[in-house]
Parts: C-alpha cells; sequence; structure tokens
C-alpha cells in the first residue's frame, strides 16, 4: 500500500549562480513527510525561484512521482534481492544488489539541501542547443540542473499513472518519456546525490541487456541500465500488475 504524502510549501534565501543586481533570490523547497513513517521526513528537492509558480507546481510533482519511482525499485530489491527475474536482467545473473540498492536510497532519502534546480537559462544552452529539455550544469555549477521550457511543452513529458497507456513499452520507448525516469537521469548527474559513481556506459536497451549479459560489473553503476530497472519493475508491478508493459517476453 502506498503511502500518504503531505506537502508542505517552504520557502527560504538561495544564492543564485548568476543573481540579478540588486535582486533577491528565493529557492522554493517541498518538505514531503510520509505518514507511514512517523515523524521522519524526506529533504527535499530545492527548486529555484526562476521557476514560477505554475512551474513550480509541475516540478514539485514531478519529483513526488521521482521519489516514488525510486522508492519502488529500492523495495523490490529490498523484498526479492538477487531472485527478481529484473535484477537478473538488468543488472546481470550474479551481480551485487548492495550498489543499485545504494542509489535508489539516496534519491529516495538523501540529504538534498546543495542540489538546485532552476528555470532560468544561465548558460545558455535552452536556447543554443535544439532539442535540449534540460541539462547538468556540469563545471559551471556541479549541484544545480536546469530544466529547459521544453521540459513543460504539451506532451514532452507524461506521470506515472500513464505508465503502459498510450501505446508505451519499456523496451520500446525512450528513458525519458517520464517526468519521473527524466529527473531520475537528472539527479544521477548531480554529486550530491550519486556520489559521482553513476556513469553513461550503455546506451539504449540492447546495449543495457548486452552488458548485464556479459557480466559487466558496471551495469549496476550504469544510467540508463538503474532507469530502465526502475520504470520496468513500476510496470510489472503498479502500472499492470503481473503484466507489465516491457515489450519483450518475461522470463523467470
Amino acid at each position: 500500500m502506498r503511502s500518504s504524502i503531505f506537502l508542505t510549501l517552504l520557502t527560504g534565501a538561495a544564492v543564485s549562480a548568476s543573481p540579478l543586481p540588486g535582486r533577491q533570490e528565493i529557492t522554493t523547497t517541498t518538505t514531503i513527510v510520509s505518514s507511514s513513517s512517523g515523524s521522519s521526513t524526506t529533504p527535499a528537492f530545492p527548486i529555484h525561484s526562476s521557476c514560477n509558480s505554475t512551474l513550480t507546481r509541475q516540478l514539485t510533482r514531478a519529483f513526488d512521482e521521482t521519489v516514488e519511482l525510486a522508492s519502488h525499485a529500492r523495495d523490490h530489491i529490498l523484498k526479492y534481492g538477487q531472485t527478481s527475474p529484473f535484477v537478473k536482467k538488468y543488472f546481470g545473473a550474479n551481480s551485487t544488489t548492495v550498489a543499485p540498492l545504494g542509489v535508489f536510497s539516496r534519491v529516495a532519502s538523501a540529504d538534498r539541501g546543495k542540489m538546485l534546480f532552476r528555470c532560468d537559462d544561465p548558460d545558455r544552452n535552452c536556447a543554443t542547443q535544439e532539442g535540449w529539455a534540460g541539462h547538468w550544469r556540469g563545471s559551471n555549477a556541479t549541484q544545480e540542473t536546469v530544466i529547459c521550457d521544453l521540459s513543460f511543452a504539451p506532451g514532452k513529458r507524461r506521470w506515472l499513472d500513464q505508465v503502459c497507456g498510450l501505446g508505451y513499452t519499456v523496451s520500446k520507448d525512450a528513458t525519458n518519456l517520464f517526468w519521473a525516469t527524466d529527473l531520475l537521469h537528472r539527479t544521477f548527474h548531480v554529486p550530491q546525490m550519486s556520489e559521482d559513481a553513476v556513469h553513461h556506459y550503455a546506451d539504449g536497451w540492447e546495449e543495457v541487456l548486452e552488458m548485464a549479459g556479459q557480466g559487466d560489473e558496471r551495469s549496476v553503476f550504469d544510467s540508463d541500465t538503474l532507469i530502465y530497472f526502475a520504470i520496468d519493475v513500476y510496470a510489472y508491478e503498479v502500472a499492470e500488475p503481473g503484466r507489465g508493459c516491457g515489450g519483450y517476453q518475461m522470463e523467470n
């Protein structure tokens, strides 16, 4: 049973990477409190003041769903471990679950105070790079991520309640189709979240499976692998229980 989520909006001062003279930068954050965990709280994903109230509402929901997706992946690993067919498919038959368990646990509940998600375009990548819907700022600001206007365009991102709908299949569709999977990828880039452990080793479904089949130890630290695992497990256990929408023949 999913726990209830209560949202409390808080505001506090934040330092902008490119402040305007005389302008006070405000960061809007969300504290997520789970009713199943007593008084414990999950730290917020800080949202920069460049995101207006409309964008902030969308991002708040998107981060909630990112936490939901990561938490479900974590709980699946805790319950089934190496006996899970999804673990074997994506990480290899003899892989350890310690690494992906740690990654998903950090996304679900690690401290996020140094991170910042912004909606302006300080590096001019949204304006100059065709098709970019967001980007990690890299050496310009290692803990910051920009969400470009394109991410908010109609039809660009879907919500988790649309998984397995509209013809979606895990193996055929893009890993960034959903807000939750897109933001998983973006959080993996941020050192505070991934501790610089998650990288891009495989590109796409076929390479992910090939790497796992070869027993490549990098599978447990591969960005695409972690995303495919999380959304496939979610599809099979939540969206279409016992069926999923992998677009491939399920093996036990």
